[in-house]
């Protein structure tokens, strides 16, 4: 049995990743994205993609050009999204930091994703930090997620204890 799913109601200015759509839907983005690792910024862009889907906060794809020289590498092993395709992952340096497999990208995305094709999504939860305009961003819960919660979006997110059923 499915336990109910009490959505958070968002105040003025906020969202609930429970309006979301399913399949995703893909956002042009123009808010100030940084991502810090070893204590260096290695990406700072006004250029993103948010991609939404019911139950998680929002994944921010990034030009891969956007980052700075060096901070990306290829990194064994692949996933399947039912939606985009075939994902393979990077790993991401800063500093003195190596984070193996810490971000991925669609190399040939299907379906209506094409605009995700040469972007980067990063699990926040792998680097010194990342920001959405000025906003630390919090991490999903779970080690297969890659959503940025701020305070515009609210949950109950999946990735949390009780919702691998969701």
């Amino acid at each position: 049995m499915r336990p109910k799913i009490r959505p958070v109601i968002p105040l003025p200015g906020q969202e609930s990743v429970w309006d979301y759509p399913r399949p995703p839907r893909v956002e042009p983005s123009r808010e100030r994205i940084r991502i810090i690792l070893g204590g260096e910024l290695i990406l700072d862009t006004t250029d993103s993609l948010r991609v939404l889907e019911t139950s998680h906060p929002p994944v921010y794809y990034v030009p891969r050009s956007s980052f700075i020289p060096g901070a990306l590498g290829p990194a064994p092993g692949s996933s399947f999204c039912e939606f985009k395709g075939s994902a393979r992952y990077l790993t991401v340096r800063g500093g003195s930091a190596v984070a193996e497999r810490a971000a991925w990208f669609y190399p040939e995305p299907v379906g209506g994703y094409g605009d995700l094709a040469d972007r980067v999504a990063v699990y926040p939860g792998r680097m010194d930090s990342c920001e959405v305009d000025g906003e630390r961003v919090r991490p999903q819960a779970g080690g297969f997620y890659g959503g940025w919660i701020t305070d515009r979006v609210v949950g109950p997110f999946k990735g949390e204890p009780g919702t691998m059923g969701w």
